[in-house]
């Protein structure tokens, strides 16, 4: 009895010090991504992104294409409202498409390097990798990583976990939090194709924009329709809405809302007209609200949405209180 006893321990030890050896640190991984990194050349992948802004969600697809060193094409596009929005990037520049406006804005910028990006998988590496406080968690198919953030904005969004595929280290799902550790982007990824080709054309801002408009329904903005007046949600102390204007176009109205206080805002909405082809140079950095592009420069935020242009204009309000103003914009709002 003592020796099977002892045989059945034995075996038991063995398969332990068998799974030891099988399991990877945290040192492992992080080298493993910075190798992956190096020699990473190429990739598509699909991703569902979930933005929750207050009691509500909004689901947009999203398809990431990258070639390097520096091209990439991503495409937002929410099915439920119809709506698309891409960025570019190629040797000309960073571009923001919105084909159903037939427009775009170009951005002299750093894009992606200079910020966080919940969908670029080499951005997720490059946080894992930075935050040396990193924790990190295994599980029987992913590797949890839990790192800071590198957004503009970092104080609304502090962290993320990224979990990675054991297979080969690709992302599966990105949850970027709040203070209070409540998910406010949530990404999740479809299968990841390394080494992916491109056709030489493929990042043209030209044939991209066509691309989209392809079997697009009626553009948005030739509609008579009114549209609804938004109404920030954010909260500063003493600061008040004081005065709504509205002012007739020859197609359709601009609104022009005064809020005073000690972080005194001017929100001005205006319903965009579809026009030929154009494209806008933006002084500004190119930030990314989660329901569309902005951008953003020392006394004004701009971004465009569901056939309607916004701009918050402040000598009271930093870059951080500009974006946090235009992301409360969407939310449901009270005047």
């Amino acid at each position: 009895m003592r020796k099977k006893l002892l045989l059945l321990m034995s075996g038991l030890l063995a398969i332990f010090i068998l799974a030891a050896c099988g399991s990877k640190t945290q040192e492992d991984i992080v080298k493993e991504l910075n190798s992956k990194q190096k020699d990473l050349t190429s990739y598509k992948v699909t991703a569902k992104m979930t933005l929750k802004m207050g009691t509500d969600s909004q689901v947009y697809d999203v398809e990431i294409w990258h070639k390097d060193p520096t091209f990439y094409r991503v495409n937002l596009k929410n099915a439920e409202k119809d709506q698309s929005q891409m960025i570019l990037r190629n040797n000309q520049g960073v571009f923001v498409l919105t084909p159903a406006l037939n427009k775009s804005f170009k951005f002299q910028s750093d894009w992606p390097q200079n910020s966080s990006q919940a969908y670029l998988y080499e951005s997720l590496i490059k946080d894992i990798v930075a935050d040396k406080e990193a924790k990190y968690t295994e599980t029987k198919d992913h590797y949890v990583f839990e790192t800071k953030t590198r957004y503009q904005n970092n104080n609304m969004l502090p962290v993320q976990e990224i979990k990675l595929n054991k297979k080969d280290l690709s992302p599966a799902v990105v949850k970027v939090m709040d203070s209070d550790r409540n998910a406010l982007v949530t990404v999740k990824f479809a299968k990841m194709k390394f080494k992916a080709e491109f056709d030489q054309d493929d990042f043209k801002m030209e044939k991209n924009m066509t691309r989209a408009q392809i079997g697009m329904p009626a553009m948005a903005g030739n509609n008579k329709e009114e549209f609804t007046v938004k109404y920030p949600t954010v909260n500063f102390d003493g600061t008040k809405l004081v005065d709504e204007k509205e002012i007739a176009l020859e197609n359709g109205k601009r609104v022009v809302l005064t809020y005073d206080g000690k972080k005194s805002f001017t929100l001005v909405q205006e319903q965009v007209k579809v026009k030929e082809a154009s494209t806008t140079f933006i002084e500004g950095s190119l930030v990314d609200l989660g329901f569309t592009i902005g951008a953003v420069g020392s006394h004004s935020i701009t971004w465009s949405h569901d056939g309607v242009d916004y701009m918050v204009a402040s000598e009271k309000l930093t870059e951080d209180e500009l974006i946090e103003v235009a992301k409360s914009v969407q939310a449901e709002a009270v005047k």
